[in-house]
């Protein structure tokens, strides 16, 4: 069974929904209806509206990966050939230090988060991916601060 996506029509009060809750996912509906002038209710049939269309698709929490040990982040894209790209990109997207998996369309076939503990560990990882059939190439650019999440 195929699950089709409503199309759904948002507005500026829906996006600024949208960045509250990227920020801070666990902010009351009450909260959010003070901010944007609107009641409480019709926060609530909004976010509805964006859950039923897809648009939101869950929510998370943000870790900080320091704060758990891991003091290297590195956003790495990794070339394959393109007649493996999908077994490695599956393969990588299973490995534990790869927090977050994407396949592109840019400069890399595939890129990656990921969390090391230290350098050694870091060096440890890219290694490994080098050495898996189909890697073409892999470049790394290591994380010293993030900027911002919004939509």
């Amino acid at each position: 069974m195929v699950t089709r996506r409503l199309e759904v029509r948002i507005d500026n009060k829906d996006r600024e929904i949208l960045n509250f809750l990227i920020e801070n996912g666990r902010i009351s509906l009450k909260e959010l209806g003070s901010k944007l002038g609107i009641s409480d209710v019709a926060i609530r049939k909004r976010i509805k509206k964006l859950e039923d269309a897809r648009i939101i698709k869950g929510y998370t929490v943000k870790v900080d990966p320091k704060a758990l040990g891991y003091n290297v982040v590195s956003l790495t894209g990794v070339d394959v050939e393109p007649g493996d790209l999908i077994r490695v990109a599956r393969e990588l997207a299973g490995k534990s230090y790869a927090k977050s998996s994407w396949i592109t369309a840019g400069d890399h076939s595939i890129m990656l988060e990921i969390w090391a503990r230290n350098e050694e560990e870091m060096d440890s990882i890219i290694e490994e991916i080098s050495k898996m059939r189909g890697v073409t190439r892999i470049c790394p650019a290591v994380v010293t601060q993030r900027l911002k999440a919004r939509c």
